[in-house]
């Protein structure tokens, strides 16, 4: 697929992915996460020939512009979207699949000082919530839920769904069950621990007070 057919792909994938878009001309003239993913391409050109300065350059400005800052070292996928993109902050080392859905405040970031891979590989068909942290070198399977807020520390197996602070791999739920959309359906493993812990106390106390009351019994047969 030649330059102008990926440019196409781009805008097919938001009128897809958004029920907000309206039209191509809206796609074109108003999307931040577009124009953002436009402006990496061309710096990650220069990046791969050694023109530095210039690629942190075009990215600088693409910073300015939608607020979105993807360093040009990134490797992006194909028919990636970034919905609304305020404050997405994307490394060097970064890897990011095809068809891949980010929105804002999401952050791929390094751990490491050394000049080596230091940031997430994330798979294809991923969706990262609002406002998620992942951290290192860590690889995000294909078709995985990073839920909103999630700061995710370690490695995300496919299709496995991760919420909570430090994430947690969320278990009984399909992917077919968690819409792309729908951040507010994502289970909470912590809370769910917590309610099965409070219905093991409600039976260990119930069986306790039986104990006691057959305990009295005794006594007074005595």
């Amino acid at each position: 697929m030649g330059f102008f057919g990926v440019l196409l792909e781009d805008v097919a994938t938001i009128l897809k992915k958004d029920p907000a878009a309206k039209s191509i001309s809206e796609v074109v003239l108003c999307y931040p996460g577009l124009h953002a993913i436009w402006l990496h391409r061309i710096a990650h050109f220069f990046y791969r020939h050694r023109l530095f300065t210039l690629a942190r350059l075009i990215s600088h400005v693409n910073r300015f512009l939608t607020g979105i800052e993807i360093h040009p070292g990134a490797k992006i996928g194909r028919r990636v979207f970034i919905d609304h993109g305020m404050g997405v902050v994307i490394g060097e080392t970064a890897e990011v699949g095809d068809d891949t859905l980010i929105y804002q405040g999401v952050v791929l970031g390094g751990t490491s000082l050394k000049k080596e891979k230091r940031h997430p590989t994330v798979g294809k068909n991923v969706v990262i919530g609002a406002g998620a942290i992942l951290l290192g070198p860590l690889k995000v399977g294909d078709n995985a839920r990073i839920g909103a807020g999630s700061v995710v520390l370690t490695d995300v197996p496919s299709g496995s769904t991760v919420v909570g602070v430090p994430g947690k791999i969320a278990v009984g739920m399909s992917v077919e069950e968690v819409n792309m959309l729908d951040h507010n359906k994502l289970p909470d493993p912590v809370a769910d621990a917590l309610k099965f812990v409070l219905k093991e106390f409600e039976e260990l106390s119930s069986r306790v007070q039986k104990l006691e009351e057959e305990l009295e019994k005794l006594k007074k047969e005595k």
